[in-house]
């Protein structure tokens, strides 16, 4: 029998779009396929949903991929209930765990099983479906409906209860393609914001607009400027570099020829009531009502019908409802944390909400019975108790009625309401919005927990796809870019990482960057003329102030020299860059330690535009990231150790350079295989014996890694130690072999060929080698015959009684001997390999070229014969006696 919520068939429904994608068995796949996810909802305008799916979509395709090891084929389908995504692995005949199926499930923090899982909690509806070959997973999600096109009309009032604005109203009328680009800017567009319309005209509004980016909840810039209608709260930079809070409406409409473009009405955020849709009020709120309706919802008749989907759209409309209740000149909300230990400003009203939004006050403040959050009270002059209400210093506001908003007797908010004027408010005015503050506590607490799983769903996908990008990479610049451009413009407006070398090192200013790249010079200069903050271990955020009072010292500095100025001279670009950087860096900045293995390796600095504070969820987020950023850095800090010693260790094993032979050409090539050239494997040394004397050697040591470095190491310096004590080329093998056995455990066998070298009187060269066990030197005579220089002999390393002999060999004018590594010959491309005949054909066309050119053309032959990069590591040795030059 099926689990409840699981169904094995689909309804039929009309697909009015469809996606497909098919992804192969790698782990880069899943990234791949969430991306593949996101851009189609994206693109078909289902933004509401996109977390979800990307969420269900990473474990379906990871079961596939990762553990199924099969490839997995992704269908978005999209119908008239919703969105539909298809995940098809090709391995049928793996278990699917269904809960009550009589075995235990798979337990939530395994590494498989919680595909299906979250389709339980998430998706509303799922389904598998097997077929012969596949096993295909399937979830729906359910659009939001959204009502569009609703109209309002406001009642006839009196005079005296019109909303207030300034003499001068100023409307500014923006036109906008679907691209984003302004197509048209009026008068008062340029009164209110500073730019001209030839300034912004093809320009993209999100260049402009101050949008909040919190992951996971409301609506983005893009999105909006596709609905049919919108209306809200969000800010324009103006030419001075001021963010200029707005209330704006929007309304797509289509030309004659049915090209969609957006028509933007913009007001001061004070002047809403200009533009804003105003609520639909019950005609029996206030009242007892009767008839057809029955009793008025209380929420209703307080907040206005409908009221708004979302918090931040219900929390604005309390404010301005408590407000206009008690004919305040402000009003402010503030949403408990869940320890109910802080209040956080969530929503404002007369007040700058802009540095305002998202601070953080304790709920116990003063000695007063009536500064606690927790019960009605009524402050009649607040310059009696200064610091009473925190929230109200320096706004000018004298009387204040504050109330708490409770659900099941636990504090989850506090409204309140203030006026310029003293002694405004009494108890009375305390019951009233006690009582208004009652009817809403409820939803808004429902809005709150709706937020805050929708932030979560945000946080997973987003954490998910911060570990696959931080993992995907071991190079320590990259990591400290992908660091910062992850937290910027999602978690913070600007971000700073500063690293530690070691223990006994100060932290260094490593990576800087601000969403607007104009800004990142003077953020990086500004924080290399400050101390940097102090590496404490304790987890979590904390505040540093030390930017903020710094780009305040030097705003000010820059406004007593702008005032020396005349009025007509255009700011300096040096004066200019510093109140840019100071408005920049003036909100809020917090520190987070990046802690790895015990030890503090950096600190990611977080900062908040002047006046603006960060909300406690993404500081958590934002500590989340953190702990991989750190582990992240600090392998890539382990990595880049490594390879710097590998490669140290690499350049110690080869000679630092050849010895001038008089009378012979000698050339070496030497290429390393593998990422970080592992230390080991092939070797080669040209030395000279005594006068006239000169060694050469070229070997491969079996194996990679230390124990092949340390037979590598071993076998270069007694070959030259040997040698130079005048043992004969034989012996010097013989006694190199013992050692090699000496070694034990850590021994490995080692193919050598061995020779010495002694120039002739009449131009040619006398050689005497001896092959152990390695591939036969070549040699190449003037007229173009190619034939090996030597015989095999055992290799060194197996047996303890070698007997080895060396063979003599006389290079003539005009000859080349040519010495390899394995890695040459045995360069493979299929089932073809190069071989010893093959490495005698190329060098067969290398007759007349110099000891360097044979060298190039080997290599570059050895390349082409493969499309693949070689796996195993190339040592070339050429020698060549040159030809007489002739008067």
């Amino acid at each position: 029998m099926a689990e409840p919520g699981v169904e094995t068939r689909t309804r039929s429904s009309v697909i009015t779009a469809r996606a497909a994608a098919s992804f192969e068995p790698v782990g880069r796949s899943v990234a791949a396929a969430r991306a593949f996810v996101r851009d189609t909802l994206q693109g078909w305008g289902h933004g509401d949903v996109v977390d979800d799916a990307v969420v269900l979509t990473s474990e379906l395709v990871t079961n596939a991929v990762i553990h199924a090891g099969t490839a997995a084929d992704v269908l978005c389908l999209r119908t008239e209930q919703g969105v539909r995504v298809e995940v098809a692995d090709h391995y049928p005949e793996r278990e699917v765990p269904l809960q009550g199926a009589g075995r235990p499930v798979a337990a939530l923090d395994r590494e498989n099983g919680r595909g299906l899982l979250l389709c339980s909690a998430l998706a509303s509806r799922w389904g598998v479906d097997y077929s012969p070959t596949t096993k295909n997973v399937w979830f729906q999600l359910n659009l939001p409906e959204r009502p569009v096109g609703t109209r309002h009309a406001g009642p006839a009032v009196p005079t005296a209860l019109l909303p207030v604005a300034d003499e001068r109203v100023r409307v500014a009328v923006l036109q906008v393609e679907p691209s984003g680009a302004i197509t048209a800017w009026n008068d008062d567009a340029e009164s209110l914001f500073g730019y001209a319309a030839d300034q912004v005209v093809g320009k993209q509004l999100g260049d402009f607009a101050a949008w909040p980016h919190t992951p996971g909840t409301s609506t983005g810039l893009a999105e909006a400027l596709l609905l049919s209608r919108w209306e809200g709260s969000y800010g324009l930079r103006g030419a001075d570099g001021r963010v200029i809070p707005v209330y704006a409406s929007h309304l797509r409409v289509r030309d004659t020829q049915g090209e969609p473009s957006t028509v933007c009405l913009l007001v001061r955020d004070d002047e809403r009531a200009v533009l804003q849709t105003p609520a639909r009020v019950p005609a029996s709120a206030g009242g007892d009502s009767s008839g057809e309706g029955g009793s008025a919802d209380p929420f209703e008749v307080f907040i206005g019908s409908p009221a708004p989907d979302d918090l931040d759209g219900l929390l604005q409309r309390t404010v301005e409802r408590a407000r206009d209740m008690l004919d305040g000149d402000a009003a402010f909300l503030l949403l408990a944390t869940d320890d109910e230990t802080e209040l956080e400003v969530r929503a404002s009203t007369g007040l700058p909400s802009a540095r305002q939004r998202f601070a953080r006050v304790p709920v116990e403040v003063g000695t007063s019975r009536y500064a606690s959050a927790r019960m009605p009270a009524v402050h009649e002059d607040l310059t009696a108790v200064p610091g009473a209400v925190p929230l109200l210093s320096g706004t000018g506001m004298r009387s204040v009625v504050t109330v708490p908003l409770k659900v099941e007797g636990r504090l989850t908010g506090s409204l309140g309401v203030a006026a310029e004027a003293p002694r405004r408010y009494a108890n009375k005015e305390a019951l009233r919005l006690q009582f208004a503050a009652d009817r809403i506590a409820l939803a808004v607490e429902s809005a709150r927990l709706g937020e805050l799983e929708r932030l979560r769903r945000g946080s997973l996908s987003f954490l998910v796809e911060a570990s696959d990008l931080l993992a995907g990479t071991l190079d320590r610049d990259q990591t400290l870019a992908l660091m910062a451009q992850m937290t910027v413009p999602t978690l913070a407006t600007w971000c700073a990482v500063y690293t530690i070398a070691d223990q006994s090192s100060d932290p260094y200013l490593s990576y800087v960057l601000h969403e607007d790249e104009e800004r990142i010079d003077g953020l990086k200069e500004l924080l290399s003329s400050i101390a940097p903050p102090e590496p404490v271990p304790t987890p979590g955020a904390r505040v540093w102030n030390a930017p903020a009072e710094a780009a305040h010292r030097a705003a000010l500095r820059a406004s007593v020299q702008e005032l020396g100025q005349e009025a007509s001279a255009p700011l300096s670009s040096g004066i200019a860059t510093t109140l840019h950087t100071a408005t920049a860096v003036g909100g809020e900045t917090v520190v987070l330690p990046l802690v790895a293995r015990n030890r503090v390796i950096g600190m990611l600095t977080l900062g908040k535009p002047a006046d603006d504070h960060f909300r406690q969820e993404i500081l958590e987020l934002a500590e989340d990231l953190s702990r991989r950023a750190a582990l992240a850095l600090d392998n890539a800090r382990l990595y880049s150790e490594r390879v710097s010693i590998s490669q140290s260790l690499q350049r110690s094993l080869l000679p630092p350079g050849l010895p001038q032979i008089p009378g012979v050409e000698v050339d070496v090539i030497y290429r390393a295989a593998g990422e970080g050239n592992e230390v080991g494997g092939d070797f080669y040394d040209v030395f000279p014996i005594r006068d006239q004397a000169y060694g050469f050697a070229i070997g491969d040591v079996c194996g990679t890694g230390p124990e092949a470095a340390a037979v590598t190491g071993l076998a270069r310096h007694a070959l030259r130690l040997l040698a130079r004590e005048g043992f004969g080329g034989p012996a010097v093998l013989e006694r190199l072999n013992a050692a090699i056995l000496d070694e034990g455990a850590r021994s490995r066998f080692l193919t050598l060929l061995y020779g010495e070298l002694w120039p002739q009187e009449d131009g040619s060269a006398l050689l005497k080698v001896v092959c152990a066990g390695h591939p036969l030197p070549l040699r190449l005579r003037q007229d173009g015959t190619v034939e090996p220089a030597a015989e095999p002999q055992p290799l060194l390393g197996v047996m303890d009684d070698l007997e080895l002999y060396e063979q003599m060999v006389v290079l003539d004018p005009g000859d080349v001997l040519l010495c390899v590594t394995d890695g040459v010959t045995e360069r493979r491309e299929g089932a073809r390999m190069l071989g010893d005949d093959g490495l005698a054909d190329v060098l067969r066309t290398c007759t007349g070229l110099t000891a360097g050119a044979v060298a190039a053309r080997v290599l570059r032959a050895v390349e082409r014969f493969a499309a693949e990069p070689a796996s195993d590591d190339m040592a070339i040795l050429t020698m060549r006696v040159p030809e007489p030059h002739h008067q």
